[in-house]
């Protein structure tokens, strides 16, 4: 149950998206995400040039999922999209595309996500640094399951670069999100649990 698509999407709701944890996503949740971006990508050094690049990637990538969620039209009136909202969303603008297909806001997404997975800058997310996102997004208790998660989503042209280069990243994010199957790239963010929000329980 852990990899399904269902339970992926509910993964980048709670640990991608929603940063204050109440269930919804809404405007403040992407200038957060901006201002976190900017933060890791400067290793802790704050720039107000990074931000303002970050709250352009953040905010476009907010307006676009809303246009794209917002089936009932009440987003307006309450400015939030639900994660069954977000789950449609993502059905109609992922599933079986490429991520040349996708949405231009969240090509942006992605590529930023990268640069902030990459620490040394040396364009490829090697083991060390998908172990540090692993453990700084959720609860694990064991370094083994996150290094035989990195193994099972590696190809052989990933394990002689030692890792994941932005092209294949794209590759991945895209399959994580658009394809219902469980390929390799369920374990584009790691040993997944069950994600549930409190209204689903």
């Amino acid at each position: 149950m852990a990899y399904t698509w269902d339970n992926r999407v509910n993964f980048v709701v709670k640990y991608l998206y929603d940063v204050d944890n109440n269930g919804y996503l809404d405007e403040r949740d992407f200038a957060c995400l901006a201002l976190r971006a900017a933060i890791i990508e400067g290793k802790g050094e704050f720039s107000y040039n990074r931000l303002q690049e970050h709250q352009h990637i953040m905010l476009s990538l907010w307006e676009e999922i809303a246009e794209l969620a917002d089936f009932d039209k009440d987003l307006l009136q309450d400015g939030k999209i639900t994660v069954d909202e977000f789950k449609m969303a993502v059905q109609q603008c992922c599933f079986s595309r490429r991520y040349e297909d996708f949405p231009q806001a969240m090509k942006m997404f992605i590529d930023s996500n990268f640069k902030m997975l990459d620490l040394n800058d040396d364009g490829v997310v090697d083991a060390d640094e998908y172990r540090f996102n692993c453990i700084t997004k959720f609860a694990i208790d064991d370094v083994d399951i996150v290094d035989e998660a990195f193994n099972n989503l590696l190809n052989d042209d990933d394990r002689r670069r030692g890792g994941l280069t932005l092209s294949r990243y794209q590759e991945l994010y895209a399959e994580f999100l658009g394809n219902p199957e469980e390929t390799p790239a369920v374990y584009l963010f790691g040993p997944l649990s069950e994600f549930f929000y409190p209204e689903e329980v």
